[in-house]
């Protein structure tokens, strides 16, 4: 009825009913090959930044490498590498000591005028 829509419909004729095979609730999802890639993708770039904010957030968690090629060994930033400084930094470190020396003298000489 036009006027009262909120009564229902009375049908008793079976050729009446009819089903829907594409938009029930039981229907297959079916997407095409772009929405599946773009899907794909953008799972991949939400794995890919998990990872990154787990590795972010517990830095106590080391570094898994199984392949051999991985594994080096740093001679230079070693425990037991000498230590290799400049020219520059030689020069500063002798002026440095120096001026330490000349200021224990100093401090000497003021403690032990008799000397």
């Amino acid at each position: 009825d036009y006027m009262h829509p909120e009564v229902g419909v009375a049908a008793t004729d079976a050729t009446v009913f009819g089903r829907n095979y594409f938009s029930r609730p039981s229907a297959p999802e079916v997407e095409d090959m772009e929405e599946a890639e773009e899907r794909a993708l953008v799972l991949a770039e939400a794995a890919a930044l998990k990872k990154s904010a787990v590795d972010y957030m517990h830095p106590e968690v080391g570094v898994a490498a199984t392949d051999a090629t991985v594994f080096g060994r740093n001679y230079f930033s070693r425990p037991s590498a000498p230590e290799v400084e400049d020219m520059e930094e030689a020069e500063e470190r002798a002026l440095v000591l120096a001026e330490a020396a000349a200021l224990k003298k100093s401090a000497v000489d003021y403690m032990h005028p008799e000397v």
